[in-house]
């Protein structure tokens, strides 16, 4: 295997503040994007009450765990014309400044967000710019908002009969979609944006949205799209998915394919620079409902993987319930909640891992001074290794991508010196030895 070396550069350049609620407002550490990660919560199902004073309840642990941003699943009202199930979906909108009363009050949510701040988290909330539900306000108000078929009804977006899709040639749709998001960032303080199939509007949108709402402040956007098919987008973002790596790696265990197809996609991610980061995630809310849970789709490297999403170049991201591990498909349109249990078998292991990415250097993503090594070794066909470098901080990782035991040996003359586990905290001088022997599901993580 030839040896891959990625560079890790960043661009986040803050907008200034200019209005004068900023001043009462939580302002984003210059810092912050570099060491975050991002734990997606399904309100519906995170709860048997489903709320959001239910969920607030669960903070303290998250925190505990590591987490450093709280990404929420839409807390608008749900349209109930043409809605999928009894509850009908969250990214099907009927007002983009109203609460879903299924999750609670606006003070509610105010009092979790606020309560969220104090604990330390950034909170940010998934915004469907696309399209909205068949009877959103918008409909009866600006039905020239939408756009339509040859016979004047709304149009249906593509796959999805729930929805209709908005028309970004109206300059007056546009100014009161900004205006709606400006909303949630003035009244209730959020810290940015996950935005819902960001691709599937125009660019242009979101390079006049994201300097407008950020007068207020500057925030975090996480777009739903992937840099290597719209590379454009990654120049307003900071951060997006990683869709292509995580299709790529289900295929790779599934049917089998060449390791080697793997590094070469993380070559093409490199090869983007970094002006954005990537998200790196073995599962999320479609994911689950819809394809499988991690472990229907990863089996026995789930916890590679994991390890991988963690510590590669970028922000790892988590959904609700990964630290049980959660092993069902949760329901999309009913109320299907989360069988919670009192010990939490993955949280010891998330946490590790996640207070590594926030405290090593090393593990900066997007930042230049760190470079990533892809390791030579005698079993490039099962075994994924790297070292990532900050000056005198190095973070080293190898991980079991098969589904046999290996005997190995790191050939690379980049690693050298004193390491420490993090998991068990034992010491090892690669300068000594460099051999390996993994049983299957097995990874290791050294610091240096």
């Amino acid at each position: 295997m030839k040896r891959l070396i990625l560079s890790a550069v960043i661009g986040l350049g803050l907008v200034s503040c200019t209005t004068q609620n900023t001043k009462k407002m939580t302002e984003l550490p210059k810092d912050w994007k570099h060491t975050t990660n991002i734990y997606e919560v399904n309100v519906r199902q995170y709860t048997k009450e489903g709320t959001f004073r239910a969920f607030e309840k669960e903070m303290p642990r998250l925190k505990s765990m590591g987490v450093r941003t709280l990404w929420f699943m839409p807390v608008t009202p749900i349209a109930q014309e043409n809605k999928k199930g009894s509850l009908g979906s969250p990214y099907a909108a009927s007002d983009y400044t109203s609460i879903n009363p299924e999750f609670g009050t606006l003070d509610d949510f105010k009092h979790m967000v606020n309560e969220a701040h104090r604990l330390g988290f950034k909170v940010i909330i998934d915004w469907v710019a696309n399209h909205t539900g068949w009877d959103h306000v918008w409909t009866k108000t600006h039905p020239e908002f939408y756009l339509k078929d040859e016979d004047g009804s709304f149009h249906r977006a593509s796959g999805m009969d729930d929805i209709i899709e908005l028309d970004y040639k109206n300059q007056k749709m546009r100014l009161a979609m900004i205006d709606a998001m400006k909303y949630w960032v003035q009244e209730t303080n959020i810290d940015g944006f996950r935005c819902d199939l960001a691709s599937w509007v125009e660019v242009d949108f979101w390079q006049q949205a994201r300097p407008e709402v950020e007068k207020i402040k500057p925030l975090f956007w996480l777009g739903e799209f992937d840099e290597l098919e719209s590379p454009e987008y990654g120049k307003v973002f900071d951060a997006s998915y990683s869709w292509k790596w995580m299709h790529k790696s289900a295929d790779y265990y599934k049917k089998n394919e060449p390791l080697q197809g793997l590094t070469d996609l993380l070559r093409q991610y490199s090869a983007i620079g970094d002006g954005s980061m990537r998200a790196w995630f073995t599962t999320n809310h479609d994911e689950n409902s819809w394809n499988g849970t991690e472990y229907e789709k990863y089996a026995v490297i789930t916890k590679p993987m994991a390890v991988f999403s963690a510590t590669w170049n970028g922000v790892p991201l988590l959904y609700s319930g990964q630290e049980l591990p959660n092993m069902k498909r949760l329901e999309f349109f009913e109320k299907d909640a989360i069988q919670w249990k009192n010990t939490y078998q993955m949280a010891d292991f998330y946490k590790t891992l996640l207070n590594l990415k926030a405290s090593n250097p090393a593990l900066r993503g997007g930042d230049p001074a760190v470079t990533t090594y892809l390791l030579n070794t005698t079993a490039a066909d099962k075994i994924l290794a790297y070292l990532r470098k900050n000056g005198k901080d190095e973070v080293l990782v190898v991980l079991n991508m098969s589904k046999e035991p290996v005997d190995f040996k790191i050939n690379d003359e980049h690693l050298s010196g004193s390491f420490r586990n993090v998991f068990d905290r034992t010491k090892r001088d690669f300068n000594e030895s460099k051999d390996f022997y993994f049983k299957v599901s097995d990874f290791v993580v050294f610091e240096k």
